[in-house]
């Protein structure tokens, strides 16, 4: 376990403890909820992101292998490294 130590203002202190939320089990459900939030905010960041993008040509599987195949060949004429 690790001990935190944090400062709040006399007020915000007073009402978080009279509402319960100073307890290790309520500070660490808000600290989950508040990871989760975080984490599914950065995902639809990333999804927005990528559909700004628009239409990415992709390479089909057949392009794929034939990139595959001349980079193999390169390497195969420059010989031993």
């Amino acid at each position: 376990m690790t001990t935190v130590q944090i400062t709040l203002p006399d007020q915000l202190a007073q009402e978080a403890e009279r509402a319960g939320l100073l307890s290790s089990p309520a500070l660490e459900e808000l600290l989950r909820g508040q990871l989760k939030a975080k984490a599914a905010e950065q995902l639809f960041a990333a999804m927005d992101k990528m559909s700004a993008l628009g239409d990415v040509p992709y390479m089909s599987p057949e392009e794929v292998a034939e990139e595959i195949k001349a980079m193999r060949a390169e390497k195969r004429a420059q010989g031993p490294c």
